[in-house]
């Protein structure tokens, strides 16, 4: 698998510093999180007459054991770098070090990094760089394979001689796997959300069909249903494409990759105000929401924006994050922070209006005894509470990966932990789209109200239900007391 992880170091008393063992997730940084500009910043002729300096290229694998857990690998016991097991650590052969004997090589390793090669099942190259002089150069055999060993590894460029120059590394890099340039961490989901657009397509196929077949009996609701599972095949094929692109060229596919975070964003928007609304009974018990509907369609365009500004930002952290100083990415990072809890407020409010919508609902349709739309907003509330577990149960789980001393899932597969929310949206539209599926008795749970039957003597004694084809077992359960099996002949036009 590709490797996603780099750590960079500059020259210093010990190059490194105790503590940054840890695998560093700024592409081309150091420890400090700073760039190799800001490390290195004068020109070669500004260097000293000490003597030729050593810049070492380490590439090593690091064992998932201890990748995976939250303190990292100890790069001592993989071979890069020394300790005496009291305190005492060291990266570079430099001041003390050779006295503590950490150096193999002794006096003549003084000022390169130490490798013990005993230890270290990487790959080492060296640059030399003379002591005087502008000098243009690049690595020899830049090419560093690892064929026998899939997981993360860790690359660090050392400069290590205390009196030597300093040197500006520049130009691009790039991972690639046996299977191409895209990190391994992201191959599982790369295939997830290419299995993820097909069963968009496969929705919409068959919802778009069931619409042509029954297409007297359209109601407005599934027309919005249909929108939105277009907008997943989209949003699907956008990122999809993106991964694959960047797969097979080592490069992001820009245009793909925002326009798919976009178009996730409008579906899941216009989703939440669908579901809402029809909570409210629009287009079952009444054909209007009057004033509500500014305000819903406030809400929602208040979370699309800030759903946006929340995932376009992360996406521009994680792909420039080279190109960001420290304190714009710890701006960034604050921006992000702050985003995130205003969509998860603006969700909540979604669900708790939700849940009380359904509730008034349910209980006017009770009172009406209209027991067939009835069953049919009791299996939605189903549904929804039912997301509503998955998501409180996820997000405990998320907090033990995330908190324990060893996470629990693989480096390869976090991705899945952005996956279970796609899962859960799409389980709640499929559940959706079956309940309002296109069929020819689709306007009988349209906005009209179940015909009242008369008795004999010509008194109402009841409503009767208007059955759907598939609802035949239980229809009677919520008749009112003394209801008559009568026919639509019986029926007065109201």
């Amino acid at each position: 698998e590709a490797p996603s992880k780099v750590p960079v170091t500059s020259g210093g008393d010990d190059g490194l510093q105790e503590g940054d063992h840890e695998e560093s997730t700024h592409h081309g940084k150091d420890g400090g999180g700073r760039s190799l500009e800001e490390v290195v910043p004068r020109n070669l002729a500004d260097g000293t007459d000490a003597g030729s300096t050593m810049i070492d290229i380490v590439l090593f694998p690091v064992p998932n054991e201890c990748a995976k857990t939250r303190k990292g690998c100890d790069w001592t016991e993989l071979g890069v770098g020394a300790s005496d097991g009291h305190g005492n650590l060291r990266w570079c052969c430099a001041g003390d070090a050779v006295d503590f004997g950490f150096c193999d090589g002794g006096p003549s390793h003084t000022g390169r990094l130490i490798v013990n090669s005993t230890v270290f099942q990487g790959q080492h190259r060296v640059v030399t760089i003379p002591r005087t002089g502008d000098l243009k150069t690049a690595v020899k055999y830049g090419r560093l394979e690892q064929s026998t060993h899939s997981g993360k590894y860790v690359l660090v460029i050392a400069n290590c001689n205390d009196k030597g120059r300093d040197v500006l590394v520049t130009g691009p890099y790039s991972w690639r796997s046996a299977q191409g340039y895209l990190p391994g961490d992201l191959f599982g989901e790369m295939y997830f959300l290419l299995g993820l657009t097909l069963v968009y397509l496969a929705l919409i196929l068959f919802y778009g069909i069931c619409m042509k077949i029954h297409e007297e009996s359209i109601i407005p609701i599934q027309k919005w249903i249909l929108l939105t599972i277009g907008m997943g095949v989209l949003e699907g094929f956008f990122k999809t494409g993106d991964l694959f692109v960047w797969d097979e060229d080592g490069t992001r596919f820009w245009f793909a990759n925002y326009t798919g975070v976009i178009l996730g964003v409008m579906k899941r928007a216009i989703s939440r105000c669908l579901v809402l609304m029809v909570s409210l009974g629009w287009g079952v018990v009444r054909d209007s929401l009057g004033s509500r509907m500014k305000t819903i369609m406030t809400l929602g365009l208040i979370y699309c924006v800030v759903s946006s500004a929340r995932d376009i930002s992360t996406l521009f952290e994680a792909t420039e994050n080279q190109k960001l100083s420290t304190g714009q990415e710890k701006k960034l990072f604050d921006l992000v922070t702050i985003l995130t809890f205003v969509v998860a407020a603006i969700d909540v409010t979604f669900y708790m209006w939700i849940l009380d919508a359904l509730n008034g609902t349910m209980q006017y349709l009770e009172n009406m005894n209209q027991t067939t739309k009835l069953k049919r907003y009791l299996r939605l509330r189903c549904i929804l509470l039912f997301s509503i577990l998955f998501a409180v149960m996820w997000a405990m789980f998320i907090l033990l990966n995330r908190y324990m001393t060893e996470a629990i899932l693989e480096p390869n597969q976090e991705w899945a932990i952005d996956a279970s929310w796609g899962v859960n949206y799409l389980i709640i539209l499929i559940g959706v789209a079956w309940l309002w599926r296109p069929n020819s008795a689709a306007k009988d749970y349209a906005y009209v109200m179940e015909l009242p039957a008369l008795g004999a003597d010509g008194d109402e004694s009841g409503f009767n239900a208007v059955p759907h084809p598939d609802d035949d077992d239980d229809e009677d359960q919520l008749q009112p007391p003394g209801y008559k099996d009568n026919s639509i002949d019986d029926a007065v036009m109201a």
